[in-house]
């Protein structure tokens, strides 16, 4: 499909445009997302997706504002082993988890409960960002958050590093 045929597809009124803060257009160009199983960016590039844009249940554009890289950078993010977790007393969903740094333990509090047992964290490494504001969540003071993925039927998984690294290491 060359790019005279994507410029005659934007009036077929079941393909949505999606700008350029599309995840998957690049360089500005617009993409082309069908509600049929086909999809095209452009005039070298050809892509076939076995879902309909209605069925993701998720948007396939971003909606949060960019930052530069310089904000970015920011960001105390590193690997923490848990040494120490339990439910918070009087919670129904929130997991206390003291995290070594190597070079330094801090307290975390997440609302888990309901994809982790407490016993199943301890021993094992995750990414956490350090330099976020401090909150109090049932009166017990979060350090630090854990990083986790939620796909669009609400999974919860804790996200770690591929291989073993050493706790404190930065991740850029």
């Amino acid at each position: 499909m060359g790019v005279e045929e994507s410029h005659k597809l934007e009036s077929v009124p079941q393909w949505n445009v999606i700008e350029k803060q599309s995840l998957y257009a690049q360089a500005g160009r617009k993409s082309h997302f069908p509600s049929s199983s086909r999809c095209n960016i452009g005039a070298k590039h050809k892509l076939k997706f076995k879902f309909r844009s209605s069925q993701l249940g998720f948007p396939l554009v971003s909606t949060l504002a960019e930052i530069s890289f310089q904000e970015f950078q920011k960001l105390d993010l590193r690997v923490g082993e848990i040494v120490k977790a339990e439910q918070i007393a009087g919670s129904r969903n929130l997991i206390r988890m003291i995290v070594d740094f190597g070079f330094e333990k801090r307290q975390s509090v997440a609302g888990l409960l309901q994809y982790y047992k407490p016993e199943e964290l301890i021993g094992k490494k995750f990414a956490f960002i350090l330099n976020l504001e401090r909150k109090r969540f049932m009166g017990v003071e979060s350090q630090c958050m854990v990083l986790a993925a939620e796909n669009e039927k609400g999974n919860v998984i804790l996200l770690k590093p591929e291989k073993d690294i050493e706790v404190g290491s930065r991740i850029r």
